[in-house]
C-alpha cells in the first residue's frame, strides 16, 4: 500500500499561494468533490489563543480561498468545532481569529453542539462500543459528506502526537469524549473507521507553520516548523507529521495499529513525499505531560486508579474540567503562557497573526 503526502516549505509572505499549490499537488479535488457539502473541521485545542494549539488562521484562509477559486460553492463549505469540558467554540472563533477569515468568505460558522446528533451503529469498532455503551451519537450534518480536517503539527500528553486523525475526536464524539483517554490510540483507530464508513470524500491540510514541542496539545513551546502539509491518506500525513517532528511514526501505537489493519499507510517507506524534501528534517520534538494530563492519567491508569469512579464517573466529576480551567487559563497561561506569546508574537508569523 502506498499513499501520496504534499509537503511544501513556506513563508508569512507566500503562505496563501503556498496552501493553493499544496491543495493541488496533493489533487484534492480528486476526494472533495463539488456536489455534496464539505466540512471544515477546525481544531481547537483551547478557547485563547496560543501558538500551534488550534488551527492557524492563516491555513483556514489559505485552504477556503483555494476551494472557493476552484468553482467550490460557498454554500457547501461547512465550518464547524465542537465544545469539550473546557473549551467553548464561539469564543475560540473569535480569539483565535477565525472570525475575520470566515466573514471575508462569506462562510458561517457552525458549533457542534447546536446541531442534531443522532445514534449510528458503526461495525467492527474496536474499544468505543465499550466506552459508550448507550451507543454512539454523531453529528447528523456528518453523514455523507466530505470533510477537511484542518489539524497543527504538534505534540499530545495522551497520544504522543496529534493531526488528521485526532482532529476527529472533536467532530465525532461529543464533549465528554474525555473517556476515551484511557484507550486513545484503539479510540483513533475507531474515529477512522467510522469517518470511511460516513463520509464521501476525506481530506486534511495540516499546518506546521508553527508547531508545538512538549506538553501538548496546550502547555508546549512554540516552533518555527515552516512546513505545510496535506494528503487523502490521514494515517499517512500524521506519519509525515510524526517524522518530521521527530518520531518514528510506527512507534506511535495509533499509527501502527491503523497501518497495520489497511486503515491508511504509516510506514515511510510506503509514503511517497510529492513536492519538498524532508529526508533530513528532525524537530527533535519530545512529548511531555502537562499537570492535568499527567493527573487523567494517574486516575485512569496510575496510582491514582481507585479513585476513578468517584473521581470521573460520578457527579463529582465537575471537579475535573474546573481543575483543568483552573491550571491552564489562571495559572499556566499568565505565568508562562504569555511570555512566550509576547517572543511568538516578535516573530514574522507572530505579525501575520496579529494581520487577521
Amino acid at each position: 500500500m502506498t499513499s501520496e503526502v504534499a509537503v511544501l516549505k513556506t513563508t508569512p509572505a507566500t503562505v496563501l499561494d503556498d496552501y493553493k499549490r499544496l491543495l493541488h499537488l496533493a489533487q484534492y479535488e480528486k476526494f472533495i468533490t463539488k456536489d455534496v457539502d464539505t466540512i471544515l473541521k477546525l481544531n481547537l485545542s483551547w478557547t485563547k489563543y496560543y501558538p500551534a494549539s488550534s488551527s492557524a488562521p492563516w491555513q483556514l484562509e489559505g485552504t477556503v480561498k483555494t476551494l472557493l477559486e476552484n468553482g467550490y460553492s460557498r454554500k457547501k463549505l461547512l465550518p464547524v468545532e465542537n465544545r469539550t469540558v473546557v473549551t467553548n467554540p464561539y469564543k475560540g472563533v473569535e480569539l483565535n481569529r477565525w472570525e475575520p477569515v470566515l466573514k471575508k468568505y462569506g462562510l458561517k460558522f457552525i458549533a457542534l453542539m447546536d446541531v442534531e446528533w443522532v445514534r449510528y451503529d458503526f461495525k467492527n469498532l474496536l474499544r468505543l462500543p465499550q466506552i459508550f455503551k448507550e451507543g454512539i451519537y454523531i453529528p447528523k450534518l456528518f453523514i455523507g459528506k466530505n470533510v477537511i480536517h484542518l489539524p497543527t503539527v504538534k505534540t499530545h500528553g495522551h497520544s504522543t502526537t496529534t493531526g488528521a486523525i485526532k482532529n476527529a475526536f472533536g467532530g465525532l464524539l461529543k464533549e465528554v469524549r474525555h473517556y476515551g483517554h484511557e484507550f486513545i490510540h484503539e479510540v483513533l483507530v475507531d474515529l477512522l473507521i467510522m469517518q470511511k464508513e460516513i463520509h464521501k470524500g476525506i481530506f486534511a491540510v495540516m499546518d506546521g507553520t508553527v508547531c508545538g514541542d512538549g506538553a501538548g496539545p496546550r502547555t508546549m513551546k512554540p516552533y518555527i516548523g515552516n512546513y505545510i502539509l496535506a494528503s487523502a491518506d490521514q494515517v499517512a500525513i500524521d506519519a509525515v507529521a510524526a517524522k518530521i517532528m521527530g518520531f518514528n511514526p510506527l512507534s506511535i501505537d495509533y499509527i501502527k495499529i491503523a497501518n497495520e489493519i489497511g486503515l491508511g499507510c504509516g510506514d515511510m517507506r510506503d509514503i511517497k513525499i510529492i513536492g519538498d524534501d524532508i529526508s533530513w528534517v528532525n524537530f527533535g520534538f519530545k512529548t511531555k505531560r502537562s499537570f492535568v494530563i499527567w493527573g487523567d492519567q494517574a486516575l485512569r491508569k496510575g496510582f491514582l486508579q481507585p479513585f476513578k469512579k468517584i473521581a470521573l464517573y460520578s457527579p463529582l466529576w465537575v471537579w475535573a474540567p474546573v481543575a483543568s480551567n483552573l491550571y491552564h487559563d489562571l495559572f499556566w497561561y499568565p505565568i508562562v503562557g504569555k511570555r512566550r506569546i509576547k517572543k511568538f508574537m516578535q516573530t514574522d508569523w507572530g505579525k501575520l497573526f496579529e494581520k487577521y
